[in-house]
C-alpha cells in the first residue's frame, strides 16, 4: 500500500475514513478484499498478498485496523521478514501495545510504515523501522513511534504526513469527504483515480531515478511498461451504529490494459460490512 489518507477522531459519528491505493507488481500473487482467518482464529476483512500470506490493509471482527507502506529507497532490497505480517500481528486478537513493539526487530525488514488503530478504545499510534529526518536511507534505525490525537493524516513512501503533492491531495479530497454525509466513495474513488503526476521541480529526492519518480508522484501509478502500478484502490467508512460501530470496506481491483492507461472507472466496487 502506497498512498492513504485517513481521518480519525474527526467527526464522533464517523470514528474512521479512510482512501488508500496499493502499488505493486502486477506478477505479485494477490487476493481481493474478502473474509478471512488468520492463524489464531480471528476473522478479518482484508485483502491478501498470496506470496507471503500477510495483508498491506485490513479490519478485524474486534475492531482493530492496521495500514501498511513500504518507504522508498534506492536499494530497497527484500527484508528477512515480510512486512505484511506486521499487520496481520495486531489484527490478532492476543497481541498488544507493548508486545507489538517488543517483537518487533527493526532490521528483520525493508523499510516501513505501520498505523494501527482499535475502534474500541479510539488509540491510534504510527510505528516506523526508518529515521523520520532521514527515511529513505537503506539501513533500518530503532523503531520510532508517535501515538495519533484525532486529525485528518496522509501516508505514502516517505515518513507521516510527509508534504507529497499526491498525500496532499489526498487529504484535501478527505477533508472534502468528511463533510459529505451520505456515500462518499465516488468523490473519494475519483481523487484515488487521478493520475497527473508532478514536474520535476515538485518531485521529492528519495534515491530512484528522476523519471520514476516522476511517474510514482500520482495517486494512481500507471507503470504498466515495468509491470507495477496502483493494483487496488480502498475506501473505509466507519460510523458509529448503536452502540457499537459498522464499517463498509470498497475495493476496486486494477489490472493493465492491453495498451494504454488502466482503465477502471467503470467497474463497481466491492464492498464487505463489519460490525
Amino acid at each position: 500500500m502506497c498512498l492513504i489518507a485517513f481521518a480519525i477522531g474527526v467527526d464522533p459519528e464517523r470514528p474512521l475514513l479512510l482512501a488508500a491505493n496499493r502499488d505493486e507488481f502486477f506478477d505479485r500473487p494477490t487476493e481481493p478484499l474478502h473474509r478471512w482467518k488468520l492463524p489464531d482464529g480471528t476473522g478479518v476483512v482484508a485483502g491478501r498478498d498470496r506470496r507471503d500470506g500477510g495483508t498491506w490493509l485490513g479490519i478485524s471482527e474486534a475492531g482493530r485496523v492496521a495500514m501498511l507502506t513500504n518507504v522508498r529507497s534506492a536499494n530497497p532490497g527484500p527484508g528477512r521478514r515480510s512486512r505484511g505480517e506486521l499487520t496481520t500481528r495486531w489484527l490478532s486478537v492476543g497481541t498488544d501495545w507493548s508486545s507489538l513493539l517488543a517483537g518487533i526487530d527493526p532490521a528483520d525488514y525493508g523499510g516501513f510504515n505501520l498505523v494501527i488503530g482499535d475502534l474500541d478504545t479510539g488509540f491510534w499510534s504510527w510505528i516506523s523501522n526508518r529515521d523520520p529526518g532521514h527515511p529513505h536511507a537503506d539501513h533500518a534505525a530503532p523503531l520510532h513511534h508517535q501515538t495519533l490525537a484525532p486529525g485528518v493524516y496522509g501516508l505514502s513512501n516517505a515518513t507521516l504526513d510527509t508534504p507529497w503533492p499526491k498525500t496532499q491531495r489526498l487529504k484535501a479530497a478527505l477533508t472534502s469527504a468528511l463533510q459529505v454525509a451520505g456515500d462518499v466513495r465516488a468523490p473519494l474513488g475519483q481523487a484515488l483515480a487521478d493520475h497527473q503526476t508532478q514536474p520535476s521541480s515538485q518531485l521529492p529526492a528519495t534515491g530512484v531515478p528522476p523519471k520514476i519518480e516522476q511517474a510514482l508522484s500520482s495517486p494512481f501509478v500507471d507503470m504498466a511498461v515495468r509491470g507495477y502500478g496502483t493494483r487496488s484502490s480502498l475506501v473505509v467508512d466507519v460510523a458509529l451504529s448503536g452502540n457499537g460501530w459498522r464499517a463498509t470496506l470498497s475495493e476496486w481491483t486494477h489490472h493493465p490494459a492491453p495498451t494504454g492507461p488502466h482503465r477502471w472507472t467503470d467497474q463497481a466496487p466491492r464492498s464487505l460490512t463489519l460490525g
